[in-house]
């Protein structure tokens, strides 16, 4: 009972969050309504959200601020939130990766369901992951040669960063590169809330010949810190049916490919 609590209570503060970045203010007698809780919850909801800098409470709701901001979540919490989503873009990015191909599987939940979906035919493919989570599942997959190659353990989300890791990924070149992202901004870029791994991914970017972005379309409600790359670095974005078609266009006219899972 309390892991389900735990996970309304995920999903519930980032629906508040989604609903601020489409509008200015929100009233805690109509949040209470639309989720079915009491006023005290969503009070509550409120100063969670205000201590991590994410919204200013006001008299009887909480205003939005310039810009939404995501936070820096740890994997328990991610996992919780649009799985089924997350699964099924998971599932279409695998499809991509062929015999002989040479990847990189960067850190996140999504990027997770890509391993988990992999053919198992394939043959002769190497992935280089950074994230202790996707190489824990590729430990026992015979036909997949993996590679690790260290750094210092960041344990919100599983992944080796800093100066080891950054020299040693300057010594690969690869077909592909999947990057999981907490802010899209389709006019921007995208980035992540820490800077350490942003500029890991940029490393992974630019020694990848492709570059394919994994992201449910709640990412592209909101930027995260630390920058990665603009738009004409990406090739492929694979998200859900979300997105919202402004965003879908901005993609587009910017020639990246967008897959809808």
């Amino acid at each position: 009972m309390a892991t389900v609590n735990q996970h309304n209570t995920v999903e519930r503060r980032m629906k508040i969050m989604q609903m601020l970045s489409t509008q200015d203010q929100v009233q805690v007698n109509v949040l209470s309504k639309e989720f079915g809780v009491s006023e005290v919850t969503i009070r509550n909801d409120l100063e969670q959200l205000e201590g991590k800098k994410l919204l200013i409470r006001a008299r009887g709701g909480a205003m939005s601020i310039n810009q939404t901001v995501s936070f820096d979540q740890h994997l328990t919490e991610k996992h919780k939130l649009n799985m089924a989503e997350k699964s099924r873009i998971g599932k279409a990015a695998a499809r991509l990766i062929i015999d002989s191909d040479t990847v990189i599987i960067d850190s996140g939940t999504t990027s997770l369901e890509i391993v988990r979906n992999l053919d198992p035919s394939l043959r002769n493919v190497t992935i280089i992951t950074n994230a202790l989570n996707i190489a824990h599942q590729l430990i026992s997959n015979q036909s997949i040669n993996l590679i690790v190659p260290g750094g210092v353990l960041r344990k919100n989300s599983l992944s080796l960063i800093g100066p080891l890791a950054e020299k040693n990924f300057k010594n690969f070149f690869v077909d592909k590169v999947f990057l999981g992202v907490d802010g899209f901004d389709t006019l921007n870029g995208i980035s992540t809330p820490n800077l350490d791994e942003a500029y890991l991914n940029q490393i992974m970017i630019e020694v990848a010949r492709e570059v394919i972005v994994v992201t449910d379309s709640s990412k592209f409600l909101r930027k995260s810190l630390a920058f990665i790359c603009k738009l004409d670095r990406i090739n492929t974005v694979i998200t859900d049916s979300g997105i919202l078609e402004r965003d879908k266009k901005r993609l587009e006219d910017a020639n990246i490919k967008v897959m809808i899972a």
